[in-house]
């Protein structure tokens, strides 16, 4: 499962985000997070690469308080069929602008790790790289199985 992690103060020093579809689920189902009126579900497309590889496109979201006082924020997860040799990459949006891309590798167990500054702190003085809502597109090189065809 991917998960975004916000060090953050909001949920016992650690702010999980899971994946998320649009917010116009009222009341979340049982064990699921709301964050700011999102509920949080799986939102996975899968795109044949041809042969037996696909592209996973996976969508979260992403909420950087602004109580936050943590400077780190980072992507991980678990591939269980990932094709060996192929980067994660994951870009962040802001309002569908993007405002950040990265690459990690995975390693030969399928784990794979992105960390990223949400504060910086220049002369004493600390600034707010991330505030408020991103989406985050994390794309994984997997191999196709008969349940996963579209």
């Amino acid at each position: 499962m991917n998960k975004l992690v916000l060090f953050s103060s909001i949920l016992v020093l650690t702010f999980l985000l899971t994946f998320s579809i649009d917010s116009a689920f009222a009341h979340p189902h049982p064990g699921q997070i709301m964050i700011n009126g999102h509920s949080h579900e799986p939102q996975t497309e899968i795109i044949s690469l041809g042969g037996n590889i696909a592209l996973e496109k996976s969508t979260i979201f992403f909420h950087s308080s602004e109580d936050n006082t943590l400077p780190w924020a980072f992507v991980e997860g678990k591939i269980a069929n990932h094709v060996e040799g192929y980067p994660v990459i994951i870009q962040i949006f802001k309002e569908n602008d993007a405002v950040h891309f990265a690459q990690t590798d995975v390693s030969s167990n399928g784990n794979y790790e992105y960390k990223f500054r949400v504060l910086k702190s220049e002369n004493g003085i600390t600034s707010k790289i991330f505030a408020g809502d991103y989406s985050v597109k994390i794309f994984k090189v997997v191999y196709m199985y008969p349940e996963n065809l579209i």
